[in-house]
């Protein structure tokens, strides 16, 4: 079997994202409307950057606080997870499809925190963690995890998203 007939049979059993986010469970809903004077999403040539995501659920924040603080670690973990569901939901807005997707490039991720709580990677994980759930290999990126003394409306996470996407054709 040639090189390119097994690549191409493997990729038939590939999930492709769409089946993926079914299979995690994960119903996208409305995305989030911005909360300011800005667009959610920019395209430059394949890259397309998201604004911060904070952890929103129908139009709210999940919860407020600092981790460390008044949030635990597992709390705050539920909100990055929250933010990326909802860079997906505007993914799928712009795009029309996960599967347009090529690739989750960089997440910067900021985390309000008590100055003695160094673990903001740890809370970043969840979001790395859904990208990778539902990208495969090509949900693996690079990141920044930034430690701040407070976000927009006291929000325990947002995060900032690059992915390359498939071009309009």
């Amino acid at each position: 079997m040639l090189v390119t007939e097994a690549i191409c049979s493997y990729n038939i059993y590939m999930a492709s994202p769409e089946d993926r986010i079914k299979e995690i469970g994960i119903e996208l809903a409305e995305p989030p409307a911005p909360l300011g004077s800005y667009v959610p999403c920019v395209r430059s040539g394949n890259l397309l950057f998201l604004s911060g995501m904070l952890p929103l659920r129908n139009g709210k924040l999940t919860r407020t606080g600092k981790v460390g603080e008044s949030l635990s670690m597992s709390e705050a973990q539920e909100d990055a997870r929250q933010a990326a569901v909802n860079a997906l939901c505007i993914l799928k807005a712009h795009l029309g499809s996960l599967n347009r997707v090529l690739r989750c490039v960089k997440l910067v991720g900021y985390v309000a925190s008590s100055p003695d709580f160094s673990q903001q990677p740890a809370v970043l994980n969840a979001a790395s963690d859904l990208m990778r759930d539902v990208f495969g290999e090509n949900g693996r990126h690079a990141r920044a995890a930034v430690g701040v003394a407070v976000l927009p409306l006291d929000s325990p996470v947002e995060i900032e998203f690059i992915f390359e996407v498939a071009d309009i054709s």
